[in-house]
Formats: C-alpha cells, structure tokens, sequence
C-alpha cells in the first residue's frame, strides 16, 4: 500500500511507479484470463427457442475452459492476447494514478490529525475511493477502447488508435468516456481491495514493517477475492456498457449500468449477472497477489535507490563546500600587522 505511517518512505510518484510496475508484470501474466472474462460477461445466452442472435460473437462460450479451447481454436494463441497493448498501457496509467493520488490523499489525511493514529476502515474505503474517483477520470478512454478490442469478432481486428477512432465515429469523444458512472461506482471495488489489505495485514502481520512476498501474495489475494464479489455485478454491466451493443439490439447502445443489468436479468436471470466470476475471481486474486507482492519489493528497491541518491548528493554538496573553502582561503590576501 502507500505509506503505513505518517510520514511516507517514498514520494506519492515513487509509490505510483512501484505499483504501476507490479501491476503491468502481474497482467502480463494473466491477460489470457481477462480475456476469457470479458468475452463470458459480454455475450448473452441464447435462448433455444430464439434464434435471433443475443451476442456480439457468434461462436459462444458455456465455460472458461471452453472458452479457451474455442479462442485458440479460432484465432490461435495470438487470440488470447488481443487488445494486450492497450490493456498494459491502460493498466499502467490507471494504476499509476492510483497510487499517485491513494499516497497523497493518505498523506494529507495523516498530516491533518492531531495525534497520527491508524484510519478506520470507513476512512481507509473513503480514502481509497478518492484515489479511486480522480484515476478514472483520467484514464477510462484506454478501458473503453481495450473493452471493445477483446470482443472484436475474428475479422474485424483493429488497433488500438483504430478502434478508437471507431468509438468516436459511433458515439462522439464522449463515446471514449462511456461507462464512467459505472466506473466511479465501482471505485469502491480497489477501495474494498485496499482497506481489505490494510485490516487484514493488521490482523495477521501486525508491527511488521516489510513483509515477505509469500505474505504479500497472500494479503492481496484475500483482498481482492472479497471485493470482486461484492462488486461482480457492476463488473459485467460496466463490460456490457463498454462493448458493442448485442446484435438484439440493432445496435443502439445501453444508457446506463442498470439498463446493461435489467437487460442481463431478463434474458438470463438474476444469477447471470455473476457471469464470469470464476475467470474474473482467478484473474484477480492472481494479478492483487503478484501486484503486491512486486510492489512490496519495488517500493524496497525504491527506497534504497533513493537513499543511495540522497547519499550520494550529500557527499558531492560537502565535497563541493569544501572545495569552495579551499578556493577561498587561497584567494584571501595575507593580513600583516
């Protein structure tokens, strides 16, 4: 997380570049899942006794193994990475921003007590739904436009720039912003992560300044596991929001998150707005546990990297006073009396 005391080891952008690095190497990893993910929550199953296409894919998928099978089969491994480009650069800028602004809202919140003390666990939610509000304002149009290149059909494949030209052919610049209310809703899905890590490193690891990165893992884990079922179903309407409108449709976009969930509701039921939860449950509890556990030890590297500089500056500002002594006492006339 950011600092744990009141005073931070690192600067608010140190804290961001530690975490925007842990969580490109930890999507990296898994983005074959958030693939998976994204095209489970999009599509809409078909009804036996409809054949009026309900999904923006023909092909259609019953499970994660399935859908695994039936991407590589279609469009080869390279398939399990589309939109990767987009993803990484929308997964660094959102999280740099993340982290900037939870170190300097958690920051401020400790320089204006009295008495530094631990903030709740309401102020530690509202802390982070702050970070959380202003990262997404800035950084929603890569999401948008990384949400519609995971659920191209094979065919239609376009590039990052390209596809974002097609957003704003459809919808105007605001298109590249749609699912923003659903998005800062869901702010409270890293504030529940992080206020979740906060309580439970207390709890387990209470007193330990750095922690293993078995630990860490660990921590961001259990975190995650709990915010993404209580968030889910926001989850796949902010999805359905950010992708192309079912063929049912006839292209008219969903308004809003609760149009995408009444929607999902009354074609699949209730239960359907969990969708994809099994990918999106592994696939968080992965990237939380790698996230944190590399930005553990980043923020360790940065620390000791800053450290060595600060070492090093001092050493040439007494070396560069001393020489200006020197100098100065060379050039000083001799006084006799």
């Amino acid at each position: 997380m950011a600092s744990r005391s009141s005073q931070a080891p690192l600067p608010p952008w140190g804290n961001a570049l530690a975490g925007a690095t842990g969580a490109v190497l930890a999507n990296a990893i898994v983005y074959p899942l958030d693939i998976v993910k994204t095209r489970l929550q999009v599509q809409v199953k078909r009804n036996p006794t409809n054949l009026e296409p309900l999904t923006t894919n023909e092909t259609h998928y019953t499970s994660s193994i399935d859908a695994i099978k039936k991407i590589v089969d279609d469009e080869g491994i390279r398939g399990l990475y589309s939109g990767v480009n987009g993803s990484l650069i929308g997964v660094a800028s959102t999280n740099f921003a993340y982290f900037y602004w939870y170190s300097v809202v958690r920051t401020l919140y400790f320089s204006s007590q009295a008495s530094p003390k631990l903030p709740s666990t309401a102020t530690e939610l509202s802390l982070g739904a702050v970070a959380g509000a202003a990262a997404q304002l800035f950084t929603i149009p890569v999401s948008v436009v990384t949400t519609r290149q995971q659920t191209q059909p094979m065919g239609d494949k376009k590039g990052l720039l390209d596809t974002g030209r097609e957003v704003h052919s459809e919808d105007g610049w605001t298109g590249l912003w749609r699912g923003l209310k659903a998005s800062l809703v869901l702010v409270v899905n890293p504030a529940i992560t992080y206020g979740a890590y906060q309580r439970l490193r207390e709890f387990f690891f209470a007193g330990k300044t750095n922690l293993r990165p078995w630990e860490a893992f660990f921590l961001g884990a259990m975190s995650k596991a709990l915010a993404t079922i209580a968030t889910q179903p926001l989850i796949v309407a902010k999805v359905g929001l950010q992708s192309r409108p079912p063929p049912a449709r006839n292209g008219k976009p969903f308004k809003d998150f609760l149009e995408v969930m009444s929607y999902i509701v009354e074609h699949e039921g209730p239960m359907a707005l969990f969708k994809g939860i099994v990918p999106q449950i592994t696939k968080g509890i992965l990237v939380q546990g790698l996230l944190m556990m590399t930005k553990e030890r980043m923020e360790i590297l940065f620390i000791l990297l800053f450290a060595y500089v600060r070492k090093t500056r001092s050493a040439k500002l007494q070396k560069g006073a001393k020489l200006a002594a020197t100098r100065a006492t060379q050039v000083l006339p001799i006084v006799t009396k």
